[in-house]
């Protein structure tokens, strides 16, 4: 029997694999080199990311007060700034081509009295007549501003209606208040509280009292010399008598003011058509203009030469 035949073993030359040919010095050099220069941009990346997380660390470290306090300037005078141009927007609608004289009018307070007649004699037949005072606007009302100031002062309503007061004085706060409506005739200068927060608080108690006798006629209007003290002043209040910023205009409860010539045309217009004018001056104004002495109501906060010195700091 014949053995089957093997069957031939195919040529090497049928083979399709290519052959490995050697990598050239110039491939591997070219290799090498993006080796390193990788390397390179890694140790840039790390020391950039280092660079990155101290400057974060820097900027959370030294700027995080600075920013808040620049925040909170930044806040008050956008409020000063809407409120201004609120007021210039009502004033140009209602603007008088003809320019009116400003005539300052005494206010009745500032009459002076008769002299007193010298003494007679008696007459039987008809009464002697009583001696003319001076009154306090408020001699009709103070009872109920003695309660007032006493519930502002132990059980103040932090939840109260708009125009009611919102926080508590303390009783150096009701003194000076006491002080102001009973001894001073709602007329005059209190010694300052060393900070405006609190001599706002009791500008505060002053409307919301003054509100509760006189309603709607009565219209504060506050002096400050720069539009960072009307930011406070604007947000104080807002705060204490639950305001809105409606509340803020020529034509609404509560007018801010720089000049002290403009509140006095103001004060004057509003006591033309029976408004009665609250002027409200910030201790940092260091003087009195002398017409504003003629209104019947005003309290002006005296500060001394170390809060003068304080408020003329610049703020870092």
């Amino acid at each position: 029997m014949m053995a089957p035949m093997s069957k031939p073993p195919e040529s090497a030359a049928a083979d399709p694999s290519p052959v490995p040919q050697p990598q050239s010095a110039e491939a591997e050099g070219l290799l090498a080199e993006l080796l390193a220069r990788r390397k390179q941009l890694l140790a840039e990346i790390s020391e950039l990311e280092q660079r990155r997380d101290r400057l974060q660390r820097d900027i959370r470290g030294h700027f995080a007060g600075s920013s808040d306090e620049l925040s909170r300037r930044v806040k008050g005078f956008q409020d000063y700034l809407v409120g201004a141009l609120q007021e210039l927007s009502q004033r140009a609608e209602a603007l008088e081509l003809t320019p009116q004289e400003v005539i300052v009018q005494p206010s009745p307070m500032d009459q002076q009295q008769p002299a007193p007649r010298p003494p007679q004699q008696p007459d039987q037949t008809a009464p002697a007549a009583p001696s003319p005072q001076i009154t306090s606007p408020f001699a009709a009302d103070q009872t109920l501003i003695a309660q007032m100031i006493a519930r502002f002062q132990h059980t103040p309503d932090f939840y109260g209606p708009a125009w009611q007061l919102r926080c508590s004085l303390d009783d150096l706060q009701g003194e000076i208040l006491g002080d102001w409506c009973f001894n001073q005739a709602g007329r005059g200068a209190q010694q300052s509280l060393g900070r405006r927060h609190r001599n706002l608080q009791v500008g505060a108690a002053a409307i919301a009292l003054l509100t509760e006798i006189y309603g709607e006629q009565l219209q504060t209007l506050v002096l400050a010399g720069q539009p960072e003290r009307l930011g406070d002043w604007r947000r104080g209040l807002q705060d204490h008598l639950g305001l809105g910023r409606e509340d803020f205009g020529p034509n609404s409860g509560i007018s801010l003011f720089e000049r002290p010539d403009a509140l006095i045309q103001r004060a004057d217009r509003l006591e033309a058509l029976d408004g009665v004018p609250f002027i409200l001056i910030d201790a940092a104004e260091q003087v009195v203009d002398i017409p504003i002495l003629q209104f019947p109501i005003w309290l002006a906060f005296a500060a001394d030469d170390r809060e003068l010195a304080m408020d003329l700091e610049p703020t870092v």
